[in-house]
């Protein structure tokens, strides 16, 4: 019979799993982080009875009936068999127990745990235990010793400890010998190897021990080092051996997946089989009638090598009489009939001379630092073509009868060059983010904030089910999966399904376009021969896909191909949001654990253009990319195996900046949190809780939670800290609206508004922390990150708190600001001057049409005023936020496509003048300009000094008779400049408004302030309705125009305004009265 692996199958949750035979094999038990322990009549049973103990199961022993498990709360339980009925709880420890095991007639059991014990235990009465002592670290294996004279126990370190066990006087237990093997580790998540050792049977005359990528063998009563068994095609650390019922082979599971089997008696390793999936084999048990071993992995799998006496034995027997060499390129060989490995014997049926023989051939191979030879396969993966040179180094192995004599030492080879160097990592493979492993029969084929694509593949059903969490897209799907799809993706628009590609037929891409408006709603595509699709995403109106010819193929949403471009390597992620594609694929090989992956950010709009150029994605130490996508409102966003959410910052050069770390909020290092979706405004990161597994199980449907961010500032703890870290955590989280105006979507300006007056009022208490600490320089920094207003009120505080050396500073800084915010006020002014027609030339044309126009302007200035006045009026409401290092580079074509798209609503033209204005203020920073202020600014500050000196003792009354007879000069001041028109900006209706009833305000409340005056006149003004806003407005415009048109008359030809005499004649801003009038506070 070959000697075959069964395709493995789904047993339990991701996590440490553990499987036994009964003992007439009419059964196969095992027991995963799920907590259940399931009873298999067969690899094929599709239905295992299943017997929940506890809330993770980390191993089990079955003998007599008797079921013992080792569970995560800490105690050693046991059950009947098959009934599964509780029986009891036969040990506890302080800590989790990590292996248990009967002895040969079942009457006792031993458990190791990771508080250092070892505790033996009799079946029958529990309360006859004994605790044996001598570990220094987390005890892993237990085994008894076939005769019930020995138990050998493994912790962490490898350090095994063989205890003598005496019958019937237990007091008397003593620590025979003591062996340091592998280097010490004190966390069971770290340990290199299970360490799960094992007795010879039946007189337990050798003892198997793992260490490292071999299997030493120690002699019984001796304890001596007798023989080391090794593969070194398997350059993989041992992790669990096991013994066939006859003593004769032995057979070693790996953390690469390597399933080896050595014939101790002929001194071969008879066979070699590779976990088709490549995970770690944390489970073994031979069948009791040696023909079969069962194993289970870390990802939950069971899987089973049959065959195994028929081929081991045929492989010994004709090792002695083997002349011919197989050819090089029939090794192992699937379609070999006979399944026999005779490659393993060389000509003269001698090991040594293969492995000296090798040593020759392959001189120039790599060695590790360990100096055992490894093979250049190992580096990548095992090839089922490689020579096997498996061997047996034996010292001294004696025999139980003595008819055989003692095998000789070996001779040491002639060492090779030892390369010391970095280690390469291999690969990380393609995969979907939001999916699950493609190998579970029920998987998540994708999970966003559209919907769920669950994919269900057993032998009663092979469908897809697609549902919707707004069912106003789209009603629930259910799909067939005749072509076995593995990889999906789904928008509000479509579904995008792949397959991968046979000998007989290709890869196919289909689409379910169910929001198309015709009929046919499907459309299919075959991929060349021999391409594969690996990765794909949907977008607004697109459809990606990533082969494995490192090519990018885009379709459209209707099934029309378009551009097709190379990759610098090969993918391993694709993300779509609207226009935008998110690339990610090989670099080159990374090394020491580390992925080498990067990444492209390409805007497929109609203006088609890269954004990010392939640089590095970067990721944490030793670990590996565990999703990408994008936030909700369009920032990419990745997410590391290490549990590290990173976030792109647009503001800063397109910089990854981590904003949260999962592994904080788990409470266990077996715990995982499965991101689902992310979202900027509300700050929420949407992910599935899993315990003790990376992924959630498809039922019962998983419940999403909700993760708060958080970025990794220093002295968080402290006031300082947690301020400054909810500043720049604002400031990242809402440079969103800067793209989406820029990329032509409607923003939320109320939700900006409180979001820039947070960011604000964050500055402004670190400010008023700063003075009370005395550190006046850092309130000038704070200050330069302020906005104009909140700028006044840190004058005001700095001036009340007797700080006038920092008062005098921030007004400095007060004026410059107003003097930038004038300039860039003209340069975006200055665009609409020269598209809009002249005032000659409006003169000239239609009054109607001039009259329409004047309406669309009247209601756009009347929006605009009124924003600009409530922001001056309410100083603790800022307008825009110009933080130093943080401006928006798209800030200034923030505003184009509304521009351009006047005649869609009101509503957003009235948005226009404000998207660009707040844009400009955010596009330049004040921290780098010269504080050396302008000619003008400079006149300006001595006016408000000397006016705020003269001032400060005049009685109220006389305030407001200055400000009466100054407002005449105040208000003829731009109609003098009013001659050029590009250096003075014209009057909105407010403006023209609030001077036709300023005196109506005061004469209803004399005692008002001029913020208070505008507040006043912007209540009146709202209350009016809005077609007589326009009339009155419109009136008061034509007004305007007839006295400016007769004042030019007059003043045509016979004077010139100096554009600096005009600079002059403008009147005081609101911030520098206030900046003046904080001085003469007491």
């Amino acid at each position: 019979m070959p000697c075959e692996v069964k395709p493995i199958r789904y047993g339990h949750s991701e996590g440490h799993t553990d499987v036994c035979f009964h003992e007439d094999g009419s059964c196969i038990v095992t027991c995963g982080s799920d907590g259940d322990v399931r009873v298999w009549e067969s690899l094929d049973d599709d239905d295992p009875k299943s017997i929940n103990v506890g809330e993770k199961a980390y191993s089990l022993a079955l003998r007599n009936g008797k079921l013992v498990t080792a569970v995560s709360n800490n105690t050693v339980q046991i059950h009947t068999f098959p009934d599964g009925d509780p029986d009891g709880i036969l040990t506890r420890f302080t800590t989790s127990a990590n292996h248990v095991t009967f002895n040969a007639s079942g009457t006792r059991v031993a458990a190791g745990s990771s508080d250092f014990m070892v505790k033996v235990v009799e079946v029958t009465d529990s309360s006859k235990q004994k605790t044996l002592r001598g570990h220094d670290a987390p005890v892993l294996s237990v085994a008894f010793d076939p005769t019930d004279e020995f138990l050998v126990s493994g912790k962490y370190d490898c350090t095994v400890h063989i205890i003598s066990w005496i019958l019937f006087h237990l007091a008397f237990q003593t620590r025979v010998v003591n062996w340091n093997v592998l280097p010490k580790c004190n966390d069971v998540s770290n340990a290199k190897s299970l360490c799960r050792l094992a007795w010879q049977p039946p007189s337990g005359k050798l003892l198997a021990v793992p260490v490292d990528m071999s299997v030493h063998l120690y002699e019984r009563k001796s304890w001596t080092h007798v023989g080391t068994l090794s593969d070194d095609l398997s350059a993989q650390v041992v992790n669990v051996v096991v013994w066939s019922p006859c003593g004769k082979f032995l057979a070693a599971g790996s953390v690469g997946g390597i399933l080896s089997v050595w014939d101790v008696e002929a001194k071969l390793c008879v066979e070699r089989q590779k976990h088709e999936r490549g995970y770690t084999i944390c489970g073994m048990a031979w069948h009791p009638s040696g023909g079969q071993i069962a194993f289970t992995d870390t990802e939950g799998c069971l899987g089973l090598l049959d065959g195994l006496c028929a081929s081991s034995s045929s492989s010994s027997s004709t090792a002695a009489v083997s002349k011919e060499p197989k050819d090089y390129d029939d090794l192992f060989d699937e379609e070999d009939a006979d399944g026999l490995l005779d490659q393993c014997v060389s000509d003269s049926g001698s090991p040594v001379k293969n492995a000296v023989e090798d040593d020759d051939d392959d001189d120039d191979d790599l060695m590790p630092a360990t100096g055992k030879p490894r093979n250049r396969g190992s580096f990548l993966d095992d090839d089922d073509n490689s020579q096997d040179t498996g061997s047996l180094k034996v010292d001294k192995l004696a025999d139980d009868d003595g008819g055989s004599a003692s095998l000789r030492p070996v001779v040491p080879a002639v060492p090779r060059p030892v390369y010391e160097g970095p280690m390469p990592t291999p690969p990380q493979k393609a995969f979907q983010p939001g999916s699950t492993p493609a190998h579970l029969m029920h998987r998540f084929m994708m999970w966003n904030s559209v919907g769920i694509v669950r994919c269900y593949n057993d032998e009663q059903d092979n469908a897809i089910d697609v549902e919707f969490h707004d069912t106003a897209v789209h009603h629930a799907m259910h799909l067939t999966n005749s072509l076995d799809h593995c990889v999906a993706d789904l928008s509000q628009e479509a579904v995008l399904l792949a397959c991968e590609g046979t000998d007989e037929l290709a890869s196919k891409l289909q689409c379910l376009h169910f929001s198309s408006w015709d009929t046919n709603k499907e459309w299919m595509v075959d991929l060349p021969k021999g391409e594969d699709v690996q990765a794909l995403c949907l977008g607004h109106g697109w459809a990606a896909v990533g082969t494995s010819a490192m090519l990018l193929r885009i379709f459209s949403i209707g099934g029309v191909q378009r551009e097709i471009f190379s990759l610098p390597g090969p993918v391993v992620c694709l993300a779509g949001h609207g226009e935008q594609l998110l690339i990610v694929y090989h670099r080159g090989t990374g090394f020491d654990g580390d992925q080498a992956l990067g990444v492209q950010l390409l805007q497929l709009g109609r203006k088609k253009r890269q954004i990010i150029h392939g640089e590095p994605l970067p990721l944490s130490r030793k670990s590996y990319l565990a999703w990408m996508g994008f936030s909700a409102e369009g920032t990419p966003c990745s997410v590391d195996s290490e549990g590290v959410v990173r976030m792109l910052n647009r503001s800063v050069g397109n910089t990854w900046t981590p904003v949260c770390n999962t592994r904080e909020s788990c409470k266990s290092k077996s715990d995982h949190y499965w991101v689902v979706g992310i979202h900027e405004n509300p700050q929420q990161l949407r992910c599935i809780p899993c315990k003790g597994s990376r992924f959630p199980p498809t039922l019962p449907r998983p419940a999403v939670s909700i993760l708060p961010f958080k970025l990794p500032l220093c002295q968080t703890s402290t006031e300082k800290g947690q301020m400054e870290e909810q500043y720049w955590r604002s400031l990242l989280f809402h440079n969103h609206f800067s793209f989406l105006s820029s990329s032509g979507y409607e923003v939320n300006e109320e939700s900006q508004r409180q979001q820039e007056k947070e960011q604000q009022e964050a500055l402004m208490k670190m400010f008023a922390l700063s003075c009370k600490l005395e550190r006046e320089f850092r309130c000038v920094e704070l200050a330069e990150m302020m906005t104009q207003s909140v700028v006044t009120l840190a004058i005001r505080y700095a001036s009340r708190s007797r700080r006038m050396l920092l008062a005098q500073r921030l007004s400095e800084l007060a004026l410059e600001k107003a003097s930038q915010l004038e300039e860039e006020e003209e340069l975006d002014e200055e665009p609409a001057y020269h598209s809009t027609p002249s005032r000659a030339s409006r003169q000239s044309g239609s009054r109607a049409a001039q009259e329409n126009d004047d309406e669309y302007e009247d209601a756009d200035d009347v929006q605009e005023e009124s924003m600009e006045a409530e922001d001056g009026a309410e100083s603790r409401k800022p307008r825009k936020s110009t933080v130093a290092g943080a401006g928006k580079s798209t800030g200034s074509p923030a505003g184009q496509p509304r521009v351009a798209n006047v005649l869609d609503t009101m509503t957003m033209s009235s948005r226009k003048p404000s998207a660009l204005t707040s844009s400009s203020k955010q596009s330049k920073a004040p921290v780098l300009k010269p504080l050396a202020p302008k000619p003008r600014s400079k006149a300006q500050a001595t006016l408000l000094q000397m006016s705020a000196t003269k001032g400060a003792g005049k009685k109220p009354e006389e305030k407001r008779t200055e400000k009466e007879t100054e407002k005449p000069a105040v208000e003829k001041t731009p109609s003098a400049a009013g001659d050029n028109v590009e250096n003075t900006r014209p009057k909105t209706g407010f403006q023209m408004w609030l001077e036709e009833n300023r005196k109506n305000i005061l004469a209803d409340n004399p005692d008002l302030e001029e913020t208070e005056i505008i507040k006043e006149a912007m209540g009146r003004f709202r209350t009016l309705s809005a077609e007589a806003r326009l009339t009155e407005v419109a009136d008061l415009k034509k007004r305007k125009r007839e006295e400016e048109e007769e004042e030019n008359k007059e003043v045509d030809g016979e004077m010139e305004v100096d554009e600096t005499s005009a600079k002059k004649k403008k009147p005081l801003n609101t911030s520098a009265k206030l900046s003046a009038f904080a001085f003469n506070k007491d």
